[in-house]
């Protein structure tokens, strides 16, 4: 037989497109995030969806608490009155609703945001492809 062909060097990724990759990835091998993304779940039972949401969950949390340290954007609570003065960071707040007139707004925290305060990806060995997010499997 035919030895199979040598695989081609993988193509180096830009640094931020290859750590998202790496992120999704982690995500993918601890809790199985893109099969279940990309599985087709409408044939499947509330109760099914609802046990596979829950393994996925526990996985994905695990990965993301072990390579990043995330902090609300805001302290207060959800539901707490805020007030925005003038120069608020639209990177860090986005107004919802009835948006008119300017600063200072005040209104209801709906969500209080994330921020990543601390994110520690393992270095990629090299050569290795940052485009393959989960390698296919091959039981022998």
């Amino acid at each position: 037989a035919p030895a199979p062909a040598a695989a081609a060097p993988a193509p180096a990724a830009a640094p931020g497109v290859s750590s998202a990759l790496q992120l999704l990835s982690l995500l993918q091998r601890e809790g199985r995030l893109v099969d279940f993304l990309e599985q087709d779940i409408a044939s499947f039972g509330d109760a099914d969806v609802g046990v596979a949401a829950r393994m996925v969950h526990e996985g994905c949390r695990k990965a993301l608490r072990s390579h990043a340290k995330l902090a609300p954007v805001r302290r207060e609570e959800e539901g707490a009155k805020v007030t925005l003065e003038a120069g608020y960071s639209p990177s860090e707040v986005k107004l919802i609703g009835n948006v008119s007139g300017s600063a200072p707004y005040r209104g209801v925290l709906r969500h209080r945001g994330w921020r990543a305060d601390e994110l520690s990806l393992p270095t990629p060995v090299a050569g290795h492809d940052a485009s393959v997010i989960a390698p296919a499997e091959v039981e022998l």
